[in-house]
């Protein structure tokens, strides 16, 4: 998933869960219904947020800020544990397969969105056939594409359609639907916790204008009135939400959209808001004085990248070489220690070391600094044209003082230019580099979808991801491909991971991305509140949150 702020697509992709339930796996939850003994009942909080770059239609949010709101709007099929990323079950009864291939899903009963409409099989169905048809254009769509009849929803640029249902779903009661995929997956369920999988009413058909301002959900807290754009969206409580364990303990939570993180923290501080996940670099050195143990920091599952855009600007970054000599260029224990006060860590993967799979110093040499060789490997392949190199970033996410330290590196080490380019929010940057009308390096990092190294490969640098995915760079490799493929199918966990990391080993390789860091949680939240957990996906758990 594409990160925002201090973390995206992540995009901070991608790592755990939402909302953990006790209907499900064991998560630690308390058992209440508004508050538990030392809480007090209900009540109202403000959290840190910024601006979605979509509309809230959970098939087309592949972004941090949108898929927060959504992760108490909605609740899906699976969940992820806290603890060990595993897939347990919450809205499914059971998800069986036989083979991998043909995926029998049930739902348990109760669940309703909070129009009062019944969640059924033909919910989750209608909702994946709209995400994975090209006419909507939803954000989404790749994660649709292992099912059968994906290439007929999907034909790809300049063809249309030629129906608009998946062939691969079957609805067979109100309570059971089939999937069949077009190959065997053993990771098809991992997935389904993620945004793109939640279900929809029939209301979202009837009017989407109206449902991406205010989206009818089926999780433990509904809408409240309508998003007002760059100020706040405010949630409640649902009532009738069905999980004990589950269900929201405030009464509402309004989250405040910000600009600078700056000012979130300063509101923060002055209880104006209670919680924040994402800090602004200033603070790091003295948030956990200050707020001693209601100050967060732990792993979590986001990558931060220097991304190139390989295919509309193959002058300035089309060598492997160039990327490497960036690569080596770049001092990330010096970046990671100096302006992140140490809540980062120094990338040697492209996958997060909280995955499975993760192998400790996989880049080898291309993430060793190296100012030395890295010149010596620039100046052997001609640097880029004019000798410059610009540097994009979104403002609104507290990037400016890590992406001009790696500029003034890369202007000290390979003797080169350094110029710019600051967005004015995330959204901003993404709709440039979709829309090909940027070809500056760029900033930009991923949290998991779902705890998979499958999800740190192919939304990032498949084919697919090009047009209906995160690929900004255009990066295209048909070895990649075909090494996804093989893992995909694999017969065990082992044997796909094997493969996997040869795919990994192929972005080593050629670099169509720098890791640069890997994202630690820094959150924090005033006295006012308790019962406060980030997940791997920084995400909030609001239903568990209480008054203190």
């Amino acid at each position: 998933m594409r990160l925002t702020k201090t973390m995206r697509w992540t995009a901070l992709a991608a790592c755990t869960a939402l909302a953990i339930s006790a209907c499900t796996t064991g998560s630690g939850k308390k058992s209440s219904d508004g508050a538990n003994a030392s809480g007090k009942k209900g009540g109202s909080i403000s959290i840190e947020s910024g601006e979605p770059q979509h509309g809230l239609i959970p098939q087309n949010t592949a972004e941090s800020e949108g898929a927060q709101v959504l992760a108490q709007v909605f609740a899906g099929l699976v969940e992820y544990d806290r603890k060990t990323n595993e897939p347990g079950l919450r809205v499914a009864e059971s998800i069986e397969t036989p083979d991998s291939k043909v995926w029998t899903i049930k739902l348990k009963d109760g669940y309703t969105f909070h129009n009062g409409e019944k969640v059924t099989a033909q919910s989750f169905v209608d909702a994946w056939n709209w995400g994975a048809n090209q006419d909507n254009a939803a954000e989404g769509l790749p994660f649709f594409s292992k099912i059968e009849g994906s290439e007929e929803l999907s034909p790809g640029k300049d063809k249309k359609p030629t129906t608009d249902k998946l062939k691969g779903l079957k609805v067979i009661d109100d309570k059971t639907f089939t999937v069949t995929l077009s190959a065997p997956f053993s990771q098809f369920k991992v997935m389904l916790g993620y945004t793109a999988f939640y279900p929809l009413p029939k209301a979202f058909f009837q009017d989407k204008k109206s449902f991406e301002e205010s989206p009818i959900g089926n999780g433990p807290f509904q809408m409240d009135g309508k998003w007002e754009h760059n100020q706040q969206i405010k949630v409640k409580r649902y009532e009738n939400f069905p999980e004990a364990d589950g269900k929201a303990k405030l009464d509402s939570v309004t989250f405040k959209i910000y600009d600078k993180l700056e000012t979130a923290y300063n509101d923060l501080r002055a209880n104006n808001i209670q919680i924040t996940n994402k800090l602004p670099i200033s603070a790091m050195g003295t948030v956990k004085s200050e707020f001693g143990d209601r100050y967060i920091y732990k792993p979590e599952s986001g990558v931060g990248f220097i991304g190139f855009p390989i295919a509309t600007n193959p002058a300035a970054y089309g060598k492997p070489e160039v990327r490497k000599a960036i690569s080596m260029a770049i001092d990330r224990e010096a970046i990671t220690k100096t302006i992140f006060s140490g809540t980062r860590v120094p990338a040697d993967d492209f996958i997060s070391p909280i995955i499975p799979g993760y192998r400790k110093g996989a880049m080898g040499d291309a993430a060793k600094y190296d100012p030395t060789k890295a010149k010596a490997l620039w100046d052997s392949v001609g640097g880029v044209p004019n000798n410059t190199i610009e540097l994009g970033y979104n403002a609104d996410g507290g990037h400016k003082e890590w992406m001009e330290a790696v500029g003034n590196q890369l202007k000290k080490n390979l003797g080169v230019d350094v110029t710019f380019k600051p967005f004015e929010k995330f959204g901003k940057i993404l709709d440039a580099l979709g829309a090909k009308e940027y070809s500056g390096a760029f900033r930009m990092a991923w949290q998991m979808d779902y705890p998979s190294m499958e999800n740190y490969l192919r939304p990032i640098f498949s084919k697919v991801a090009i047009e209906n995915g995160s690929n900004y760079g255009g990066y295209v490799n048909e070895q990649f491909e075909s090494l996804l493929d093989q893992a995909d199918q694999a017969k065990s966990v082992e044997d796909g991971q094997k493969l996997y990391q040869q795919a990994d080993d192929i972005l080593i390789k050629e670099l169509p991305y720098i890791p640069v860091y890997t994202y630690m949680t820094s959150a924090a939240y005033t006295k006012t509140v308790k019962n406060v957990v980030v997940d791997a996906q920084n995400r909030i758990d609001l239903a568990n949150v209480e008054l203190a």
